[in-house]
Order: structure tokens, then sequence, then C-alpha cells
């Protein structure tokens, strides 16, 4: 008895399917597998006076609360270490964020360490292995002096205070804010939900005259006080991003004498840009070698201090 018509093809056609989803499994598959335990890095700071009785060095504890709220866990980055630390430690998290603070972006141990990891980060990524920058207040500053080689800094006066954001026209398809809801980017368009907390901006006529930033950075949104500057920016080819703002103040910081927005858009601000950072981490496959290496640089072996009674922050972690 002869086949039926088309039955021949028929196999053949499944016969090429299972080995085209054999290949899929082998190089397909594993390029969307992510790494569901993301470690990211936070570069401590200098305390000041009023803070030194609890040690050397400090980060804010929102800033913890900020990644762990979204499935990241945290390691402290100290400062005054070898270069061989830095190097074992960067192979090891999955990305790095540079907090707030009041240091110089020139000659600061902060951002000494910094550009250590931004360089390391650029030539990472380069080289197919993803590794995400993030730079908050300071860190954004931090950032655009990386970039450029020049403090480029402008006087604005915008300390405590919530503005809302005036969005450009490639925010809506950025990779920081296309995974935000409609409702929220309009809340945050027209509702003052994010927290400035700086005396100096990057401007944005700043920032157009120089072709560094102009070449690495798009802008994705602005605000005006005394002058236009740049609020949030990311990196074309790169998984690098600045807020001028402070996402991590939202559901985490509580004086009463400090303009920050508790309301329900601006909290799931917070949780929406956590969520972002979080998950560009996972794209990071950078590993402890041990356990017991990963264990011991958590930042699980240090307490928080409550501070809140004295200081803007609630709690802070302290190192020596």
């Amino acid at each position: 008895m002869g086949s039926r018509p088309g039955l021949g093809c028929a196999l053949g056609a499944c016969c090429f399917l299972a080995v085209f989803c054999s290949f899929a499994v082998l190089f397909v598959l594993p390029s969307r597998i992510t790494n569901d335990r993301p470690i990211i890095g936070i570069l401590v700071q200098h305390t000041d006076k009023v803070l030194q009785k609890f040690g050397q060095f400090y980060i804010a504890a929102s800033y913890v609360k900020f990644l762990e709220s979204a499935g990241a866990r945290v390691v402290p980055i100290r400062l005054n270490r070898s270069d061989e630390e830095y190097d074992k430690i960067f192979k090891s998290i999955n990305g790095i964020l540079y907090p707030g603070g009041g240091v110089s972006l020139e000659t600061s141990e902060f951002s000494r360490v910094a550009r250590i990891f931004y360089n390391k980060a650029l030539e990472a990524n380069d080289n197919g292995d993803y590794f995400p920058v993030w730079g908050t207040c300071l860190g954004h500053q931090l950032l655009s002096y990386l970039t450029s080689g020049e403090n480029l800094l402008t006087r604005t006066d915008t300390n405590n205070i919530a503005l809302q954001m005036n969005f450009t026209q490639v925010a809506k398809d950025s990779r920081m804010f296309q995974g935000f809801p409609d409702y929220l980017l309009k809340e945050m368009a027209s509702e003052p939900v994010t927290s400035h907390f700086h005396h100096w901006s990057l401007s944005v006529q700043n920032f157009t005259n120089n072709k560094k930033l102009q070449k690495f950075y798009k802008i994705l949104t602005t605000n005006f006080h005394n002058v236009d500057f740049i609020s949030t920016m990311e990196a074309y080819r790169y998984p690098i991003y600045g807020v001028q703002w402070h996402p991590e103040k939202n559901p985490f910081e509580w004086n009463i004498t400090k303009s920050i927005p508790h309301s329900r858009p601006a909290v799931q601000v917070t949780f929406f840009t956590a969520d972002f950072l979080v998950n560009e981490a996972r794209k990071s496959n950078h590993r402890f070698l041990s356990k017991e290496e990963e264990t011991d640089a958590l930042i699980y072996n240090f307490t928080p201090v409550f501070i809140g009674k004295h200081y803007s922050f609630e709690q802070a972690y302290f190192f020596d």
C-alpha cells in the first residue's frame, strides 16, 4: 500500500522541527536564562562628623532596602582597597550602585573607586559580559564626570524638593521606562512623586554642549529649577543609568521635615525602578568563587543603626 499523499513531507517536516528545536535548546534558550540570585554592590562613603562615632564609612539603609525589595542582595564595596580586591569583587557581583552624597567628583576616594568599576563595566560589556551601573544623585553626577572627564555641574539649589518629571520623546521606549505602566508614567509627569536632594545638577545646556555626553547618553527626563537640568539618563550602548532623584527614599525615609512623597504612585515609582535595576543585574552571570566567600561579603554581616532622631536617614550601615 502506498503512503498517503503528503505524509512523507509531514514526517520530514516533523523531523526538521525536532532537529530545529534541539538546536534551539542548545543555542537559544541559554541566552534567556537569567540569574535569579543577583547581588549588587553599593559603594560606601565617608561619614561626616555627626556619624563618625558609628564608623568611618556608611551606606544609607534605604539603598539596601530598595534593592532587596526587588529581589537582590547587597555587598558593600569599601574604599581604600587594592586593585586586586576590586577585580575580585567585580567578577563576583552582578551590578553596582553609586549612591548620593556630598564628596568631590574629581579628588575623592569615592570617585576613584567608582572609576575603577566604571572602566571594568565598559570593558566587560564590550566583551559581551553584561554588567549594569547605576548612579543616584551624586552617583548620577559622577557618571557624567566619568564619561566626559569634566565637572559640568551647575548650581540649582534643588535640595529638599519633590518634582514631577518632564519626559522626553525617547523616554517611553527607553530600557528604563518601557516596563512602567502608562498610568504611572502619567502620574510621574503630573504629580511631584520624585524627591530631589542636591544643590548641583547637570544642565541640559552643558550636556548638549559636550559631545562625549551626547554620544554616550540619551536624556529621558528633565526638570526645571533655575535652569533646565537632566534628571534621568541612560547610555545608548551600555546598561548604565543615572537618576538625579532618589527612588529609594519614598517608601523607606520618613523625616517629616523632608520633601519625600509617600503617596501610592510615589511608592510604585520606587518599586518599578528597583524592579528594572534588579532585572538588569539578573542578566549578569558573575559569581563568587564559593558560597563561603559570598556569605562573608554580604551586608547581612552588619546591623543597621537607627539614626532617624538626629539625621536625615532612618537607618544606616557603618563600616571601619
